[in-house]
């Protein structure tokens, strides 16, 4: 082995500068420097400084649109303006009083109802009509695919208004047509009906959405299985209940988990209808109106961002507590 090295070490001090000698695992040069390693390691760090060079853009806009105003929101939160003491830190005061508040409290029960009745009936359908369309599989699909899709890209302040206008009790349609069957006048946006009213809003702009979603994991399944079913002697209501549904189980906890964020989130269609049912949409009806109102109009900013991470923590709580149980529904820990 001694042989071996002083043979080396004279091979490389015989060859000219520029003579490659192999050594180990590396080759390197007679003069010392390194040859394909040091390459690629030059090559690694240019890779990397391009990939940093180009999340740059998006790492600053997400620093200077996003963390930054949360960060903002979240000191705001953590002080309280008053005549006598003036602005100073009151930790958190306001965060006490959010989860006393009954205002706040309120608007979350009411949120609560409104998405147990509408999220079931809302994803029902939306399942429902990707089944079908991946049932029937013609040029009628196609065209019914588009149709339930296209009120998703109508923007939902558009869509309020509209709906708004077809519930006017002075000047509405449906008043008109309620008239003419002989059912007198329906007041849409009445204390009864409001929530009813505002649950056909988000369920005609979500549901294609939501079909969209469903629709597309149907496609990614194997038509082998559906084959063997075939074979086996099951219908397509056998197919759809025992093979489809549980097979996109997946992509229907993900449409559930983002309609409960929505949901607790529910902000624009009583923001829009609130001009024309003032007594029946409160400035607290909803969490976010209620936090919109503190902050816009009575200018009580601080106690405005509590609320707005109150809300926050609950959403943040509501998801978990959903994805552990579906989690553990499925046998995942």
């Amino acid at each position: 082995m001694s042989l071996l090295r002083q043979g080396s070490a004279a091979a490389a001090a015989a060859a000219p500068p520029d003579t490659p000698v192999r050594r180990g695992r590396g080759t390197v040069t007679a003069g010392g420097s390194a040859g394909p390693r040091t390459g690629r390691r030059s090559s690694r760090t240019r890779h990397q400084l391009m990939g940093l060079f180009l999340i740059t853009p998006f790492t600053l806009l997400f620093l200077a649109f996003l963390v930054a105003p949360l960060g903002y929101a979240f000191w705001l939160s953590l002080r309280s303006s008053t005549l006598v003491g003036g602005d100073h830190f009151s930790w958190f005061a306001n965060y006490q009083q959010a989860f006393t508040d009954h205002q706040f409290l309120s608007g979350l029960a009411r949120v609560a109802l409104f998405g147990v009745v509408q999220i079931p009936l809302m994803l029902g359908l939306a399942l429902l009509g990707a089944l079908l369309i991946d049932e029937v599989g013609s040029r009628l699909a196609k065209v019914f695919r588009m149709t339930l899709f296209m009120p998703y890209a109508v923007p939902a302040v558009i869509g309020a208004l509209m709906w708004g206008f077809l519930y006017s009790p002075t000047f509405g349609p449906v008043q008109s047509l309620t008239h003419a069957l002989g059912l007198g006048s329906v007041d849409l946006l009445s204390h009864s009906l409001m929530l009813t009213s505002l649950g056909n809003i988000v369920t005609w702009q979500w549901t294609g959405y939501n079909m969209i979603v469903l629709y597309a994991a149907l496609q990614g399944l194997p038509r082998e299985v559906y084959e063997a079913a075939k074979l086996d002697g099951a219908g397509p209501v056998q197919t759809a209940l025992r093979i489809k549904i549980p097979m996109v189980s997946s992509a229907l906890v993900l449409t559930l988990m983002f309609t409960i964020i929505g949901t607790l989130q529910f902000f624009t269609e009583p923001r829009v209808l609130r001009p024309i049912a003032s007594s029946v949409i409160t400035p607290d009806y909803t969490p976010n109106l209620y936090a919109y109102n503190l902050a816009f109009q009575y200018s009580e900013f601080n106690y405005s961002a509590a609320i707005s991470f109150a809300l926050g923590a609950v959403v943040f709580v509501g998801s978990y507590l959903f994805l552990f149980a579906a989690r553990r529904r499925s046998g995942l820990k």
